[in-house]
């Protein structure tokens, strides 16, 4: 009864909002997912900590996510709780010293990186593309294999469920590709970046040639998770799994991208156990042919 309990003590409540069997198709970037038993927006700090103390108290399980953009949800989907992050958390505030940014963690990337160039700062334009929310890119430190939002953050802070509210300076934090060394029990609610000044042409002008960049190697507009794999040392995934001869292979509706072999698109019946299953004969024909255990960057839900 813990899920319907949360559900009662949590629906009408101020600044919650709360759906039964919410579809977590609609909330991701691959288009499928069964429903989450609960799903919660919360759109302030008080609503989040409400929340997450109900679902304790209830013995469900929860987690947060974004965009949902690199997340792979089961077909049968999770039995436990969904949070989202709502308005409180949508917040971009450029300091006094204008070249400092408060953004709270559930705003757009591709939001972020347009007022940053409104506000003529130079910075983020490596991020021109990247899809999800700033509170992921924080907790992945998403960028390329050069460039990386961790670079650019000055404090980060963040909510452990029954502590409270903790803030991070950069470097407390350890920050590699594609990794993040917060707590993995915290939520990211805000983070604060420092830019810096630039002409708008010119960073205009980096902009389209990123953005330029990724449309000729990555299949933008399809539905996929972004990166499946996180590049070994030296190497690049997508070449090994193209010269394993995987580029275009498929399953079911789960297809290798003919563009980038390291994305995997949902043609537009793909399943998550298809999906899967395409992951896992990927990694293992890599193993077989490099001797490499590569690593997901996509995440797993109720698998």
């Amino acid at each position: 009864m813990g899920l319907f309990n949360a559900f009662m003590a949590l629906s009408g409540a101020v600044d919650t909002d709360a759906i039964e069997n919410e579809r977590l198709a609609r909330h991701t970037s691959y288009r499928i997912g069964g429903p989450a038993g609960l799903f919660l927006t919360c759109h302030s700090y008080h609503a989040l900590r409400r929340a997450t103390e109900v679902l304790e108290r209830e013995g469900v399980s929860w987690v947060v996510i974004g965009k949902g953009s690199d997340l792979l949800v089961s077909d049968q989907g999770f039995d436990g709780a969904v949070i989202t992050l709502g308005r409180e958390f949508q917040r971009t505030v450029i300091g006094d010293d204008g070249v400092t940014v408060s953004v709270g963690s559930g705003v757009i990337l591709a939001r972020l990186v347009n007022d940053a160039l409104s506000a003529e700062l130079s910075g983020l334009e490596f991020a021109v593309g990247i899809p999800g929310s700033l509170g992921g890119a924080v907790s992945m430190n998403a960028g390329t294999r050069t460039e990386w939002i961790g670079a650019l953050i000055e404090n980060v802070v963040t909510y452990r469920p029954g502590f409270g509210i903790r803030r991070y300076r950069h470097d407390d934090v350890k920050w590699g590709y594609r990794s993040c060394g917060l707590p993995r029990d915290e939520i990211v609610l805000e983070a604060t970046l420092r830019l810096a000044p630039g002409e708008k042409n010119t960073i205009r002008a980096n902009m389209e040639r990123y953005l330029s960049l990724r449309r000729r190697s990555q299949p933008l507009g399809n539905a996929t998770c972004g990166s499946v794999f996180k590049n070994p040392p030296e190497k690049s995934v997508g070449k090994m799994i193209e010269d394993c001869g995987l580029k275009g292979f498929s399953i079911g509706g789960a297809q290798v991208s003919t563009i980038h072999a390291n994305f995997i698109v949902n043609t537009g019946t793909a399943r998550a156990s298809e999906v899967a299953a395409l992951i896992k004969h990927i990694h293992d024909r890599v193993r077989e042919t490099y001797g490499i255990e590569l690593q997901p960057e996509v995440k797993f839900l109720g698998f």
